[in-house]
């Protein structure tokens, strides 16, 4: 690129808003949901029945609040809210090896028959569900640490050229 389409380029950037960080925010929401929904649906004797589905509940709660509204500070290159998003995805990572580890490793008895809490093929898919929902949200925050940072240098080198 040419410094003239490269300047063009940033100088976009001071009236286009932070699209790429804020979708992948809401993507990790909705893998979020998708991960939750196969939780909260699952009706394995009285296993969930436990305070820990209660905090989950909480913390999904939260999950939703904080990354919405780092989706919104994200798109207005705010930094900050960049690396919320990072700090969220890496959450999503450690409730990998909660619930869902707990889970599949444990088996109940129901009627007189025991049978496993969740299956190989449930935890497969809540796991890759928590790792999209983390990869969504670590990425739009990286991402919008190098916009916002570049987009504050551009603005930096415009307001020294104003000052010469």
């Amino acid at each position: 690129m040419t410094n003239a389409n490269v300047n063009l380029k940033h100088d976009r950037m001071r009236f286009i808003k932070n699209k790429t960080s804020a979708n992948l925010a809401l993507l990790g929401i909705v893998f979020n949901v998708l991960y939750f929904v196969s939780i909260y649906s699952s009706d394995v004797g009285n296993y969930y029945y436990k305070a820990e589905i209660g905090i989950s509940v909480v913390y999904n709660l939260l999950f939703l609040l904080i990354t919405f509204l780092s989706s919104e500070g994200v798109k207005s290159y705010k930094l900050s809210y960049s690396y919320i998003l990072i700090g969220v995805g890496a959450m999503q990572i450690v409730r990998i090896f909660k619930i869902p580890l707990e889970a599949v490793r444990a088996v109940i008895t129901v009627s007189g028959a025991e049978e496993a809490v969740m299956s190989g093929r449930q935890f497969a898919y809540v796991t890759v569900m928590l790792t999209l929902s983390a990869v969504c949200c670590i990425a739009g925050g990286i991402i919008g640490v190098i916009r916002t940072g570049t987009l504050e240098a551009y603005n930096k080198s415009l307001a020294e050229g104003e000052k010469n």
